[in-house]
């Protein structure tokens, strides 16, 4: 299988660098996968997981955000926040998750409403996932 150049960063450090085959993006607009030779795109992350496949097998990756870029260079993740799934602190996610239901409570009905809600989702999701009672 073909392969292409994927870089991993959060404002933390740089997560991952190298050669991959597919990776599977958690996007604000749905999930996609991207093979060598994608077309360019720029797109959103929402809160999920990010899987990257490559010779030395399939890895998992929190994101909690941020910006992913196809390029003729391959793809970049910028990454408000991400994690492996073994070394992610469930901790920030659970306390992510009580600050936006309180938010939530507070909230008049209308479409900001509507947006906190599904991103709320996105971290309940991710929570489902790192106890593994989610199928991904």
């Amino acid at each position: 299988m073909a392969t292409f150049h994927l870089d991993l960063v959060s404002p933390e450090k740089l997560l991952f660098s190298g050669e991959v085959e597919q990776v599977d993006v958690p996007g604000a607009e749905g999930d996609f996968g991207v093979l060598a030779g994608h077309a360019p795109i720029v797109a959103t992350l929402r809160p999920g997981i990010l899987t990257v496949q490559g010779a030395g097998g399939e890895q998992k990756i929190v994101v909690l955000g941020g910006f992913a870029e196809v390029s003729a260079q391959g793809l970049t993740v910028l990454a408000d926040v991400a994690e492996t799934v073994a070394d992610i602190d469930r901790a920030i996610v659970a306390n992510q998750i009580s600050e936006m239901e309180k938010r939530i409570a507070q909230m008049e009905p209308g479409s900001e409403l509507d947006k906190a809600i599904t991103r709320l989702d996105h971290f309940k999701e991710v929570d489902r996932h790192l106890t593994g009672t989610a199928i991904h």
